[in-house]
């Protein structure tokens, strides 16, 4: 499986932020700036903010500073199996970048708590809105 960890160019990143299960109100432009990137395989896709402690919300999350705590706000896949796959390249990877903390940002869904508890997270907190599983 391949992994772009280069940045994903602005117009394909706009045609895959309408399949964004998850938050499609964020725009594609907001996802790679700053500490925001992208990471896509060829059946997945995956939204990290590199942030200095974990949101809670939308709007903690937009607001946050930079720092060394990989969240994951927003994953989607064209295939089954494909999005525990980036997760866990992706963890690979900011790991080889020397980040320890692996925290989500996910909807507050049975759906999204299987898949992080399946996948090996931990449920962190639950919060108004969200729910933060780490994975150790």
């Amino acid at each position: 499986m391949t992994i772009l960890l280069d940045k994903i160019p602005l117009e394909l990143a706009e045609k895959l932020v309408k399949d964004d299960p998850v938050r499609p109100n964020i725009p594609a432009s907001v996802r790679q700036q700053n500490h925001f990137q992208m990471f896509q395989t060829e059946n997945a896709v995956i939204c990290v903010a590199f942030c200095n402690k974990v949101p809670k919300t939308e709007q903690g999350l937009l607001e946050s500073k930079p720092g060394d705590i990989a969240v994951f706000y927003s994953v989607w896949s064209y295939q089954k199996g494909a999005g525990r796959d980036i997760v866990l390249r992706v963890i690979e990877e900011a790991r080889k970048r020397g980040m320890s903390r692996f925290v989500t940002m996910s909807p507050k869904t049975a759906m999204a708590e299987r898949f992080h508890i399946r996948n090996g997270a931990e449920l962190l907190s639950e919060n108004e809105t969200t729910n933060n599983f780490e994975y150790l």
